[in-house]
């Protein structure tokens, strides 16, 4: 396992069209969910949980993807429906972070919120930790309501990201990072 300080310096996230099979194992993909589960979490609500697409369940998650495409607009061209029946077939396992964020009365909503998505950084930080290239997408259905119901989601719960896992075929140069004197401050 690389350094923990060189794996936080080095991540990169990968190109979706670089991850092939394998994907994380069940073992390794339950070691990733722990770590991802491993967040700062006010009042121990676990504000979110994990959908996980993976074998045939990402063709039927893709297929019902595309059967909403096509109730909200029945002239929806073919290959756009082909194209997001495929939606989770790019990678061999996806994960889907959903957040459960609710009114509390100690607890604000957007704390809630930044547990899901710290939730998604874990992940992302466990699968490279694992070997594994992994990307953080949110794409149309974190933002469709019809989207989010054919997938299983309350009317409540909302899509912080997909990861999407598998074995990155390329190794990406690093982009360039902010110079921290122009993001940083001092009081």
């Amino acid at each position: 396992m690389p350094d923990a300080l060189d794996l936080l310096a080095t991540r990169r996230s990968s190109r979706i069209i670089d991850l092939v099979e394998p994907g994380p194992s069940g073992a390794d993909l339950d070691t990733i969910l722990t770590i991802a589960a491993r967040v700062p979490d006010h009042g121990k609500l676990a504000p979110w949980r994990f959908l996980v697409l993976e074998a045939d369940g990402r063709a039927r998650a893709g297929a019902a993807l595309a059967q909403v495409l096509k109730a909200a607009d029945p002239a929806t061209p073919d290959k756009r429906l082909e194209d997001e029946a495929g939606r989770f077939l790019r990678a061999p396992v996806v994960v889907a972070v959903i957040s459960r964020a609710a009114p509390h009365v100690k607890i604000p909503e957007f704390e809630q919120l930044m547990s899901a998505a710290a939730c998604c950084q874990n992940m992302l930080l466990a699968a490279a930790a694992l070997g594994y290239g992994a990307t953080w997408i949110s794409e149309w259905p974190a933002y469709d309501a019809d989207a989010r119901a054919a997938l299983g989601l309350a009317a409540d719960e909302r899509i912080v990201g997909f990861i999407y896992m598998g074995t990155a075929t390329q190794k990406l140069e690093d982009r360039p990072r902010p110079d921290l004197s122009q993001v940083v401050t001092r009081f």
